[in-house]
């Protein structure tokens, strides 16, 4: 029998109910909790739940504290760094396996029409729970303030989200956004109390102007939407995220774990992605080496690289050469 443990795939002699499945791990079922399948299992209860080929399993614990160097957006923390959307896989179970595999808190989502024809087709919702992640309602696809301004007026109602990514686009074929029609929205959206976390271009100017108009978190591009070219200007990165008080986190454009390292080593408080994972070969992978790439940068960052020489310096110490 073949289960999914905490992200990894485990393999069983005999068949196990949640209990036994624990007993055989090694860990004391009054200390953790499980999570089947998207569902918490009771502990009154991990005798008679049977395991079955297939399932997936969370087990966790509490560990003191929490994050040391949470992520703080709109004054809500979060432990991972790494932002992810949920378009382009090939179906919702790869969707959910690779936001499993990213660490991810928050994924973006889009807001469209109901398929009316057939409304019990399964919807992202049944895969990738908001009450388990955080949803953050985008404007993918708009290119007006007004649409832009009309959708997520739409996400609110729909699931009452406040917390909301804005991007208005110039046009289809670069994808970048317009940035006289950003700023209406942002502006529109702000004065009806939603949290706007906003697309912008890397221009450290009109990025501190919307910090300034109450933004609650910056996030320049790094290279065009999809392009995975990773991150072509770092000078303006770095300049946005040392002038500005609130979050800034690379949104597009990355395309490997090393560039996602390079936002986390510039100084930026996140990276947002989707294509970098979806469009991959092994996308569960790719998330899950992306997560590390987060990790890494930021610990680099945090960590402060060594000066940069240009000359050799030996790193023995040369008193007492022979």
């Amino acid at each position: 029998m073949r289960v999914t443990i905490n992200g990894e795939e485990r393999s069983f002699q005999a068949q196990h109910t949640v209990a036994s499945l624990l007993g055989e791990l090694g860990l004391d079922p009054a200390k953790v909790a499980v999570e089947r399948n998207l569902e918490i299992v009771p502990r009154s209860t991990y005798g008679e739940i049977p395991v079955a080929e297939g399932d997936r399993l969370e087990v966790v614990h509490f560990i003191g504290g929490g994050s040391d160097d949470p992520l703080v957006v709109a004054g809500r923390s979060f432990n991972s760094r790494l932002l992810v959307g949920t378009g382009k896989y090939k179906d919702f179970e790869e969707t959910a396996r690779a936001i499993e595999a990213s660490g991810a808190e928050i994924v973006t989502v889009a807001v469209r029409r109901v398929n009316l024809s057939d409304p019990s087709r399964p919807m992202l919702v049944d895969w990738v729970s908001p009450k388990r992640y955080t949803y953050l309602p985008n404007t993918a696809g708009c290119y007006t303030a007004d649409d832009a301004v009309r959708t997520l007026r739409l996400a609110r109602e729909a699931g009452g989200w406040d917390l909301v990514k804005l991007e208005v686009l110039g046009d289809q074929k670069t994808l970048y956004p317009d940035m006289v029609e950003t700023l209406k929205a942002a502006e529109a959206l702000i004065r009806e109390d939603f949290k706007v976390m906003v697309y912008c271009s890397d221009d450290p100017i009109a990025a501190k102007r919307l910090e300034d108009m109450g933004c609650v978190a910056i996030m320049p591009l790094a290279a065009p939407i999809g392009s995975g070219l990773g991150i072509q200007n770092p000078v303006n990165i770095r300049l946005i995220v040392e002038q500005s008080k609130v979050p800034v986190l690379v949104d597009a454009g990355v395309g490997t774990a090393s560039d996602a390292a390079i936002a986390m080593e510039l100084g930026c408080d996140g990276v947002l992605m989707n294509t970098a994972i979806a469009a991959a070969k092994d996308p569960v992978r790719m998330a899950r080496a992306m997560r590390l790439g987060v990790e890494a940068g930021r610990l680099a960052y945090l960590a402060g690289r060594m000066p940069r020489k240009l000359y050799a310096d030996p790193s023995s110490p040369l008193a007492g050469l022979i």
